[in-house]
């Protein structure tokens, strides 16, 4: 059986004004404290035997858990009588992990399906997986950048200086790690929270151990639109309380069905250019990012679907491609929107033309007005495609959507069988999102 590692020695000292006297994994959402809400959600799913590793005011968390029994659990407890940094309690527990672990923030809220997240991590054969999510404040989060692989190449901190454009890929403190991972680091594990030449020795989680695996090839990204939220401050607080309450935390678990709003890119995001080939001629339309955070709060999921034929012709490379929805999302994250995924149709039918991808152009069964973007979106991130929202601006949007069943929206005028005809995606989030 899996093992889980708890990190809860944290002191919260940036939401201090909530609850002072108590560890910040024993803060109360709606009722509970939040480390109860992480077990529940953990042994709900099979894992059982966890590791909580506590410090700062230690007694309220043991106290209150024990062995774990009243939970259905197993807990075992390491106390850090000296600090030893995020992760030096992982050399003291080497021992006992003798096999793949889930290492978790124990202040963090979340709901997400692990057995899933372990899955992908076996799929990809690396020594680290990392839960990433896209969030509203990605200008101050720590931003990975991976390959189409999904392997990590490079992290930004929020110190850091970043490209122009990047992708809203956020690192959520959620990992899965071969405990091979800590036989590769020149730490003696007897060191680790003494005093060497006049200094103490600690262990720091991301700058020793995992940013050391960026470019290696075995430190995966693990993208998902479940909910993770750093309730840190004491706005964030407030914020994972009514998520609560709304049942939205919930609701994002990939286990359950989810509700999406596919948005088509050029004429519905964008300014129509027609075929955009530079990356300069990317102008968000106004109103949409506005549009896009209400999407966000509603609980859909905000996907985009979008024909680029420009790959096929040769007029685009794919690298080119990214840079734009790169600039796509830096600019929606700089207002505080995001979209959970983004999916392209790099083909296109008629061939004959100088500088083609000859491969390319194939008739798929992906290029709108067909709907496999759609129905691959549906089974990437289990969407209720009868309860989900297709918008764009254009016959092939519409027809995309009705074949895959969503309620199809247009922007704009004609009649193409549309459900719905709004004047703007804006327009459409203020009349049918509430």
């Amino acid at each position: 059986m899996m093992k889980v590692v708890l990190m809860a020695g944290g002191r919260g000292t940036r939401i201090s004004s909530v609850a002072s006297d108590i560890p910040k994994p024993m803060i109360r959402i709606d009722g509970k404290p939040v480390l109860e809400r992480e077990i529940t959600n953990l042994r709900d799913q099979g894992f059982t035997e966890l590791i909580i590793t506590v410090s700062h005011l230690a007694s309220h968390i043991m106290d209150y858990f024990g062995d774990g029994e009243r939970f259905g659990v197993h807990i075992e407890y390491f106390i850090e009588e000296k600090p030893l940094g995020n992760a030096g309690a992982l050399f003291r527990l080497r021992d006992q992990l003798d096999g793949n672990f889930l290492l978790l923030n124990a202040d963090a809220v979340f709901d997400i399906d692990f057995n899933r997240f372990v899955e992908y991590h076996k799929s990809k054969g690396g020594l680290v997986t990392l839960f990433t999510h896209p969030n509203n404040h990605p200008y101050d989060s720590g931003v990975l950048i991976a390959d189409e692989n999904g392997a990590v190449q490079r992290w930004l901190t929020k110190e850091d200086v970043r490209p122009q454009w990047y992708r809203n890929r956020v690192n959520a403190g959620l990992h899965v790690v071969s405990p091979e991972v800590l036989d590769m680091v020149d730490i003696d594990a007897d060191l680790v929270g003494t005093d060497v030449n006049g200094k103490r020795i600690k262990v720091d989680l991301d700058r020793q151990i995992l940013k050391p695996l960026c470019g290696s090839g075995r430190m995966f990204c693990y993208d998902s639109p479940e909910y993770v939220k750093d309730m840190g401050t004491p706005e964030r607080y407030a914020e994972v309380c009514e998520d609560f309450r709304s049942g939205k935390v919930a609701a994002r678990n990939l286990r359950n069905n989810q509700k999406a709003v596919f948005l088509d890119r050029d004429g519905t995001m964008n300014r129509y250019v027609g075929f955009l080939r530079d990356i300069d001629d990317f102008v968000l339309i106004d109103g949409v990012a506005e549009a896009v955070r209400r999407i966000n709060r509603t609980g859909y999921l905000a996907v985009v679907v979008t024909n680029q034929p420009v790959i096929a012709r040769g007029e685009v490379t794919y690298e080119q491609l990214a840079g734009i929805h790169n600039k796509m999302e830096t600019l929606l994250g700089r207002e505080g929107a995001y979209l959970d995924a983004i999916y392209f149709c790099p083909h296109h039918p008629h061939s004959g033309f100088d500088g083609e991808i000859r491969e390319l152009k194939i008739v798929c069964d992906c290029r709108k007005p067909k709907p496999g973007m759609l129905k691959t979106a549906a089974e990437d991130l289990h969407i209720d495609l009868e309860t989900s929202y297709m918008i764009g601006d254009s016959e092939n949007d519409i027809l995309a959507g009705n074949a895959a069943g969503c309620t199809s929206v247009l922007i704009g005028s004609g009649d193409y069988g549309q459900d719905i005809t709004v004047d703007s995606l804006l327009d459409f989030t203020e009349k049918y999102l509430k």
